[in-house]
């Protein structure tokens, strides 16, 4: 009797957690699609671009992956995607018991005129961990503030140094945010852990304003198009208030 009231409850948790979940992936689903037309960005709930082919490493971690709640469209002149993107990682504890550890990000990205080398700049906190994967040590610039505060990790050091130059420096140490910036081949992606939507709009600037940033030199050595014009001093974080 005991054993039987044991797994009715059991089975209750499971379906009111099934229901909660629904619930709340339902909601994000509608804010993000009132933020999307607020934003003059198309929405869908699923991935129409086959987003994980694109050539970042955040996309292939984990033991599974997937993406949804993707838009789409022009934003302050700039062509760009912002999706949910989450990964886990399966363990297995000494009973045999399989487990899996969910991570949660929003993730923008666009298309640049340039041919990067895989790059990555992350903060030095949570986020950093993720560079332990990378393969690369940390390359280290003259600023020991900005040495503390981000860990950039890429291939190419020289193309590293090329594109954070001291005016990007400067504008990565005044955001204040943790957001993540991975760049490879034509394709700019800025990441933070997954936000409410409306914190989206941040995410898209601090996209447009990394693109901004990257030095004239670097437009001028990796460039394959016309280089986009940098941010106006009046514009600051490129944040629509």
């Amino acid at each position: 009797m005991v054993v039987g009231l044991a797994v009715l409850g059991f089975v209750a948790f499971i379906v009111v957690a099934g229901v909660v979940s629904y619930q709340l992936k339902k909601k994000r689903r509608q804010e993000l699609a009132l933020a999307a037309r607020q934003l003059g960005l198309q929405y869908s709930n699923s991935d129409p671009f086959s987003l994980l082919g694109l050539p970042f490493r955040l996309l292939t971690l984990g033991d599974g992956r997937g993406v949804e709640n993707v838009m789409w469209g022009t934003w302050q002149e700039v062509d760009l995607k912002e999706f949910d993107y989450w990964y886990y990682t399966e363990s297995t504890d000494s009973r045999g018991n399989t487990s899996r550890s969910y991570h949660y990000f929003s993730s923008a990205v666009t298309e640049i005129p340039a041919a990067c080398a895989h790059l990555t700049i992350l903060r030095e906190g949570f986020l950093s961990r993720m560079g332990e994967h990378l393969g690369f040590p940390d390359i280290q610039f003259e600023s020991e503030q900005f040495n503390r505060a981000f860990r950039v990790k890429c291939h190419d050091p020289k193309f590293a140094t090329d594109v954070i130059d001291d005016r990007m420096m400067q504008w990565l140490l005044s955001t204040q945010e943790h957001w993540a910036f991975e760049a490879s081949g034509p394709y700019l992606m800025c990441y933070a852990k997954r936000l409410k939507p409306l914190q989206l709009t941040p995410l898209l600037g601090g996209l447009k304003s990394f693109r901004g940033h990257i030095p004239r030199v670097a437009w001028a050595l990796y460039g394959t198009g016309q280089a986009p014009e940098p941010p106006a001093a009046s514009q600051g974080l490129g944040f629509v208030p």
